[in-house]
C-alpha cells in the first residue's frame, strides 16, 4: 500500500537547507536541500555509505552539520541537543529494555518526562490499543515475536507525541514475509496518528510501499525526489533507473530529433520514442526499458522500431512472474518479465528458442545523464 501523496503546494514542515557534513575532509552529506510536508512519510533511499543515515542522525541531533540549516515547524534545530528536540527515533534493533514489560517499555519516556501517573496510564493504554498489543502488556520483549517487538518500539516512540518521527531501517530485522505484512501495518499506524515521518532504508520495495515520497541518494547527494511511481516510471539518471527495480540500460545515439518523437540507434535495435527530448541529433544518450514492459513473440512484429531478436539464454521462475534473459546479437542480454496469469501456457518458451522482443513507443525513458 502506497500512502496517498501529499499536495506539493503544502507548506514545508521540515526544511533541510543546503546541509553539508564533512568527516576529515570527506563530504558524507553534500549540499542536501529537502522540504517535507506535515504528516508525510518520506524515505531516504540509497545503498550503504550514500549519506542517508548521516542525514538522519543530523535530524536527531546525534551529528552536527558542518554547514547548512535544519528547521522543524519554524524552529531552527542548530545547537539543540537530542533530548530537547521534539523528535523520536526508532532504531533497527528496537532497543527495548529486556527487563521491562511491554507496558513499562512504552511508559519509560513518559516517566522520564515527569508526566502524571494517570496521563501515563491513559497514553500507554492508547498506544497498546493502537498497535493491537493490549493482551501482551505484561510480557517481556523476549516473549514477543520480531513483528510484535517492532510494534512495541513504535508505540514507545509515538507515546511522547513527537513532532517528527525518524525510522532507521525500521523493518531490517524481520524476515521477508513478516516485513511485507508489517510495512502496511506500520504505515496505517503512522497515518492514523498523523505524525510526520522520515525513514532511512536501502530496501527499494520498503520505500516504494511505505513512503509518499522518496529521495534517492548517492555519494552524499540527492539525485531525484518524487512519489514512488514517478521515481520508477520516470528516472532522472542512469543510477536511479538502475537502483530502482530491474531495468535494461542501452547506450545509443539520437538519429532523429523531432518535437513529437525521437529515434535512437542502439547496437541491437532502433528505438522510436513517442515524445521529444531536450537534445540534438548525434547526441549520445541512454535508454531505460523495464523488463515488464516488453512482450515476447516467436514471429517478427510489423514495426521496424522497438524490437530486437534474441535467443533465450536463461529462465528464472519467481512464481507470479518469469524472467527471460535473451542473448542479443551484440552479446548484450535483454531481461524480459512475463506475468504467470495462467497455470499452464501452451507453446511455452524454453532455453535456446529464437524469439522477438518488442515494446510500445511509450515504454522507454531517454536518459541524458
Amino acid at each position: 500500500m502506497t500512502p496517498t501523496p501529499h499536495a506539493p503546494a503544502a507548506p514545508a514542515y521540515l526544511q533541510i537547507e543546503d546541509v553539508v557534513k564533512e568527516f576529515d575532509g570527506y563530504k558524507a552529506v553534500n549540499h542536501v536541500s529537502l522540504e517535507i510536508t506535515k504528516g508525510e512519510i518520506f524515505a531516504l533511499l540509497g545503498s550503504s555509505g550514500c549519506g542517508k543515515t548521516t542525514l538522519l542522525r543530523m535530524l536527531a541531533g546525534f551529528e552536527t552539520p558542518t554547514s547548512g540549516r535544519i528547521v522543524l515547524n519554524g524552529q531552527d534545530l542548530a545547537g539543540m541537543p537530542p533530548y530537547e528536540r521534539p523528535i523520536n527515533m526508532m532504531f533497527q534493533s528496537y532497543a527495548l529494555f529486556p527487563h521491562l514489560t511491554v507496558w513499562d517499555n512504552i511508559a519509560f519516556g513518559l516517566k522520564r518526562d515527569g508526566l502524571p501517573r494517570d496521563q501515563i496510564a491513559e497514553r500507554v493504554e492508547t498506544m497498546l490499543k493502537l498497535v493491537q498489543l493490549g493482551k501482551y502488556a505484561r510480557r517481556k520483549p523476549h516473549q514477543l515475536s520480531g513483528g510484535q517487538q517492532q510494534r512495541v518500539a513504535l508505540a514507545r516512540s509515538l507515546a511522547k507525541r513527537p513532532q517528527l518521527m525518524l525510522l532507521d531501517e525500521p523493518l531490517g530485522a524481520l524476515d521477508k514475509k513478516l516485513r511485507e505484512e508489517t510495512q502496511i501495518e506500520l504505515v496505517n499506524i503512522i497515518e492514523e496518528v498523523g505524525v510526520t515521518c522520515v525513514m532511512v532504508t536501502h530496501d527499494q520495495e520498503e520505500a516504494m510501499t511505505m513512503a509518499s515520497r522518496i529521495a534517492v541518494m548517492s555519494e552524499g547527494r540527492i539525485l531525484q525526489v518524487g512519489p514512488p511511481g514517478e521515481i520508477y516510471e520516470t528516472p532522472a539518471t542512469r543510477f536511479v533507473a538502475d537502483f530502482i527495480g530491474n531495468v535494461n540500460l542501452m547506450d545509443g545515439v539520437v538519429s532523429a530529433d523531432e518535437p513529437d518523437h525521437v529515434v535512437i540507434d542502439c547496437a541491437d535495435c532502433r528505438h522510436y520514442v513517442g515524445h521529444g527530448i531536450t537534445g540534438t541529433k548525434g547526441m549520445a544518450v541512454g535508454v531505460a526499458l523495464r523488463p515488464e514492459k516488453i512482450q515476447l513473440t516467436r514471429e517478427a512484429p510489423g514495426d521496424e522500431f522497438n524490437r530486437a531478436r534474441g535467443k533465450v539464454k536463461d529462465i528464472a521462475y519467481f512464481g507470479s512472474f518469469t524472467v527471460y534473459h535473451l542473448a542479443l546479437p551484440s552479446g548484450a542480454v535483454l531481461k524480459v518479465s512475463r506475468s504467470n496469469v495462467q497455470r499452464h501456457r501452451d507453446h511455452e518458451l524454453t532455453w535456446g528458442d529464437d524469439v522477438w522482443a518488442h515494446w510500445s513507443r511509450s515504454a522507454h525513458v531517454v536518459l541524458t545523464q
